[in-house]
C-alpha cells in the first residue's frame, strides 16, 4: 500500500481575481476568461454596502458576461460596516493620511475570506503603468500580472471592454474611480458629479462631516460650501478649463478616452487606495 503523504493532503491552490468595479480589474476578468479559460477563477468583490447604484448595476453585468457568480463580500457583518467603523474611530474620517476604510471593508474581509489557503492574486496594473497593487502581507499571497506580462496597455482595457460588450461603467461620464460614493480622493468636479447624479447620496456624505472640527471628505472645504451654486460653477469652469488642457496634450486619444474622463484615473490612483478602484 501506498504510503499517503503531506503532499496528498494539500490543497490546491486558488486563483481569484479582485473586481473593483472598475475598468481595468474588469478587462481582467474578460481577458483571463478568454485566454486562461483552463484556470478556475473565483471573482471576488468587496461590498462596503457604500457604493454607487451603478457600480452594482456594472457587476450584474460584468457576472453575466463571466458566466459565473461573483462573490460577493461583506463588510456588513452585523453592524459592523461603515458606521460601525467609523463610531471606533470616534467618528474620525478616513483620509489619505489615514486610510481605515480600505483596511476594514476591503482588506480584512478579503483576508478572512481566503483563510491560510496557498492564493494566487491576479492584480490588473497595466503594461503602461508603474504601480504596484494590493500586496498583502501575507506569505501565502502570490502576486500575478497577466496585464503587465503581455504589455497590455490602456488603450487595449478600452478595446478589451468594448469588444467583450461590456462597455464602461455608466458612472465614468461623471467620476474616474470605482469605489465608495464618497471617497476621499474624489476631485471636486466629481463631487459635483455626484450632487447632480445622486443628491440623495451626497446628502449623506455631508451628513458624515462635521466642519467644526475640519472633519470633512474633501480637504479645506466641507460639502455644504462646495454645493453653493457660486462655487459649483467655478468649480465647472476649473475643470473645463482642466479638460482643454488635458485634450491638447493628448490629441491622439480616442472619444472613449475623453468623454469618460480617463486622462485622470491613472494619475489620481497613484495616491488612490488601489484594492478599491483597479
Amino acid at each position: 500500500m501506498k504510503r499517503r503523504t503531506n503532499m496528498d493532503n494539500a490543497k490546491p491552490i486558488r486563483h481569484i481575481l479582485l473586481l473593483s468595479g472598475g475598468k481595468d480589474s474588469t478587462a481582467l476578468s474578460v481577458y483571463m476568461k478568454n485566454n486562461h479559460p483552463e484556470i478556475n477563477m473565483e471573482y471576488v468583490f468587496c461590498d462596503t454596502h457604500k457604493e454607487l447604484p451603478e457600480t452594482y448595476e456594472f457587476l450584474n453585468k460584468v457576472e453575466s458576461y463571466l458566466g459565473k457568480p461573483i462573490v460577493r463580500l461583506s463588510s456588513k457583518r452585523g453592524e459592523r460596516g461603515f458606521d460601525h467603523w467609523l463610531a471606533v474611530y470616534r467618528n474620525y474620517l478616513p483620509s489619505p493620511q489615514v486610510r481605515w476604510c480600505t483596511r476594514k471593508l476591503k482588506i480584512e474581509p478579503f483576508e478572512v475570506y481566503i483563510g491560510d489557503d496557498s492564493v494566487r492574486l491576479y492584480i490588473a496594473i497595466r503594461g503602461d503603468e508603474n504601480r504596484q497593487g494590493y500586496i498583502s502581507t501575507k506569505p501565502n499571497i502570490t502576486p500575478v500580472y497577466p496585464f503587465k506580462d503581455a504589455k497590455i496597455s490602456k488603450r487595449d482595457v478600452f478595446k478589451i471592454l468594448e469588444e467583450s460588450g461590456i462597455g464602461m461603467p455608466n458612472y465614468y461620464s461623471w467620476r474616474t474611480r470605482s469605489g465608495c460614493y464618497f471617497c476621499f480622493f474624489q476631485r471636486r468636479i466629481e463631487w459635483v458629479g455626484l450632487l447632480k447624479n445622486h443628491p440623495d447620496l451626497f446628502e449623506k456624505a455631508k451628513g458624515y462631516e462635521k466642519p467644526e472640527l475640519d472633519y470633512t471628505w474633501s480637504q479645506r472645504e466641507g460639502l455644504d460650501e462646495l454645493s453653493k451654486p457660486q462655487r459649483i460653477q467655478q468649480i465647472i469652469e476649473q475643470d473645463a478649463k482642466r479638460m482643454a488642457q488635458e485634450t491638447a496634450r493628448n490629441q491622439h486619444s480616442t472619444l472613449v478616452e475623453i468623454f469618460s474622463g480617463q486622462f485622470d484615473i491613472d494619475r489620481d490612483n497613484q495616491d488612490g487606495c488601489l484594492v478599491c478602484n483597479l
